[in-house]
Formats: C-alpha cells, sequence, structure tokens
C-alpha cells in the first residue's frame, strides 16, 4: 500500500503548515447516500475539502449536467454511486452512463485519482443485475483516462436489514442463506478515505470485515436489537439465487480486515 498522507514526524514544518499541505480538494459522488455521506465525514475530518455530488445537490451523473462546475480543482473523486434496478440490461446501461461521464468530466477537469467502491465477488456471479452493472462500471474505469483504484468490499454489517425491508410483507421476510464476511459502513468509509488520498493502485485486494456470518442469523439479530418483529423465512428467492451460496461472496486469502465486528455495530447508535 502507498504511505498514509500522515506520516509526518511534525520536525518540519508547523503541524498547521503539515495540515495545509496535505489537504486535498475531493469529490464524493453518491455523497447523500449510505457510504457516500460517511466518507464525506472522514474526509471532512481528516482536513479535506470535498465536493458532494448527488443529483439532489444539482448534479445528475445520468446527463452529466453539472459535472464540469463540480470537479473544477478537483484532486480525486470517490464514486460511491448505486443503482437500484433489477433488469440487467437497464443495470449495465445506468451505469455505464453514469462511469462515462464521470470519467469524461474527469479528464476535462485533470482529475489525478479515481476511486472506485465495488463489491468481493461480482465475477463470480451471473444473472445479478446489480452485479453486472457494477462489472460495466469496473471495466470503464479500467479502461478510463484517470488513474485508478478499483476497492473490492463485502456486504455491509447493514445488508441483513436491507435485505428484510425489501421481502418483506405481511410480517414475514424471505432471508437467502448467505455465507458473508460483513464490513461496517462507517469503515468502508474510512478506508475509501485513505485510499482516496493516496496515490492510484490499480485492483485493490479484496477488504473484509473481521468475521464470517450467516445472513439469516445477521437479520434475526439485527431484527431483535432494532425491536422489529418479523418472522424470517430462509430461502434462495427471485432477488438471490443459490450461484451465491457457499464461499462465493468471501473475501480472498490476502483481504485487508477491517476492525469492527457485527457486535460492536449491532451494540453502536445507527
Amino acid at each position: 500500500m502507498a504511505a498514509h498522507p500522515d506520516d509526518a514526524d511534525g520536525r518540519g514544518a508547523s503541524d498547521t503548515e503539515g495540515a495545509a499541505m496535505r489537504a486535498m480538494r475531493i469529490a464524493v459522488a453518491g455523497a447523500t447516500g449510505n457510504i457516500g455521506a460517511r466518507t464525506v465525514a472522514a474526509l471532512e475530518r481528516a482536513g479535506h475539502d470535498v465536493v458532494r455530488i448527488s443529483r439532489s445537490l444539482g448534479v445528475d451523473l445520468i446527463t452529466g449536467e453539472g459535472l464540469d462546475a463540480a470537479l473544477a480543482g478537483v484532486d480525486a473523486v470517490v464514486d460511491a454511486t448505486s443503482q437500484e434496478t433489477a433488469d440487467l440490461d437497464e443495470a449495465v446501461a445506468r451505469f455505464g452512463a453514469t462511469t462515462r461521464h464521470l470519467l469524461a468530466a474527469e479528464e476535462r477537469a485533470g482529475v489525478r485519482h479515481h476511486v472506485l467502491l465495488t463489491i468481493v465477488g461480482i465475477d463470480r456471479v451471473e444473472g445479478n443485475a446489480h452485479y453486472a452493472g457494477k462489472r460495466e462500471q469496473e471495466r470503464r474505469v479500467a479502461e478510463g483516462p484517470t488513474p485508478w483504484t478499483i476497492v473490492p468490499f463485502t456486504q455491509f454489517h447493514d445488508f441483513a436489514a436491507t435485505m428484510t425491508n425489501w421481502t418483506e410483507h405481511d410480517g414475514v421476510a424471505t432471508i437467502p442463506p448467505l455465507l458473508v464476511q460483513p464490513i461496517a459502513p462507517a469503515d468502508v468509509a474510512e478506508i475509501l478515505a485513505e485510499i482516496a488520498t493516496g496515490a492510484p493502485q490499480g485492483r485493490y485486494r479484496d477488504v473484509a470485515g473481521p468475521e464470517p456470518q450467516d445472513l439469516v442469523d445477521m437479520a434475526r439479530r439485527t431484527n431483535d436489537a432494532r425491536g422489529h418483529e418479523v418472522r424470517l423465512v430462509p430461502t434462495w428467492s427471485s432477488l438471490l439465487g443459490p450461484e451465491m451460496a457457499g464461499d462465493v461472496l468471501l473475501p480472498g486469502k490476502d483481504a485487508r480486515i477491517a476492525p469492527t465486528t457485527f457486535d460492536e455495530w449491532l451494540a453502536s447508535p445507527q
């Protein structure tokens, strides 16, 4: 890994001068989302100037409207966007369009580093619309004009709650019996912020939480912690099929392991 920019020992410039030299202008695409908002906060805590990119804030990645103004003077871009569609062709088209517009605007602005949040195991799963879209996104970044780092993360600690919300009907939710090694959203944001302030690294190693978990058990424990009563039915639903069974979604052996356990996340304010 490249050295983190906080490696100064304080024997040169003053702390204030050092902070000023390290400060960067970094744009976060998907800045109002689950990970994007946390990444914005992590970068700002580190003293960086953050540009928020979101349709609700006047920048439309689907059309490219507002991107040139948003990326003026930007050193690096973190792409934490997501596209919610179950149609494979639509997912590929939407991820492709947003990435194409973002990379073209980065080239015009002279952006030096594009950091993409992606998912562990998407190259091992066929037929899933979201994963197909992410593969298209990765392809465009790797072939694009901006030096890049692609960072694959495992599912987040709140993934079980998301699945419950997606499938719950009349007090019953279907949950696929996935084996995952989930990571805290706050840890994802901190790692993205760290990588964005360093040099481009190409394809980064897998990043995961500390412990494998069963998604059905995660859903049960999350619902219990939140006081949400729902009957869980373990099944391979239409959302996620048996092609994701076994160790398909687990990180590689050289994975970077984030610190926060699922139990610690459950006990913390959400």
